[in-house]
């Protein structure tokens, strides 16, 4: 069975132009096609006024080859790439409330911290906030550690992620600008021959 005949996990990253209801019309290209996204980030690159967009869904490869087709077809779209898992470093930051006073009566909080690799953000009289970064296996299993501690509220960010093999699309739009015609005025042979070029 062939790595395209299987679901899996697909980074698609969108490089735009920032304009207001292009995430509306992105959105409805995977609405059309009962396809459920995963995760969804939109943040600035590192090209002034462009946009990046980091769309996680599980889906077969061709699906997706073509999703990044039709997503590339909205005209402030600039380029479209897909990465597996593995072709990406990623990340998704996690908040969790718990009481404070459970915490400090029942929980060693300095291993328990160490050993999710998590950090305090807030210590108040009522609640303690930590916070994690890792994989989602990493952020779900501090989820149930904390469930024990009575936890008050958890929230989870959207995936962020690099592609590992690329050198940036900041590369590739100084390119394409440098291939792209100039703004000087070429005469055309043809204009003062107006009359024959555009009469029956």
């Amino acid at each position: 069975m062939s790595t395209q005949d299987i679901k899996q996990e697909y980074n698609i990253t969108v490089y735009t132009e920032n304009q207001i209801g292009l995430l509306n019309r992105i959105a409805i290209i995977f609405t059309r096609r009962k396809i459920n996204i995963d995760s969804l980030n939109t943040s600035p690159s590192e090209i002034d006024s462009i946009h990046r967009f980091n769309i996680v869904i599980t889906e077969h490869e061709d699906v997706v080859r073509k999703l990044c087709r039709q997503i590339e077809k909205q005209v402030e779209v600039l380029k479209v790439y897909y990465h597996t898992n593995e072709d990406v470093i990623w990340q998704e930051l996690a908040l969790y409330k718990v009481p404070t006073d459970v915490i400090a009566e029942k929980a060693s909080v300095e291993r328990l911290l160490r050993e999710n690799g998590a950090r305090v953000v807030v210590i108040r009289k009522d609640y303690t906030i930590f916070e994690t970064t890792g994989h989602r296996e990493e952020t779900d299993n501090l989820t149930k550690v904390l469930q024990q501690y009575g936890l008050i509220e958890f929230v989870r960010s959207a995936r962020v992620a690099i592609i590992k093999d690329s050198e940036g699309f900041n590369r590739k739009l100084r390119e394409f600008e440098r291939l792209e015609p100039g703004e000087d005025v070429i005469e055309n042979e043809f204009l003062n021959q107006g009359q024959k070029v555009f009469s029956m």
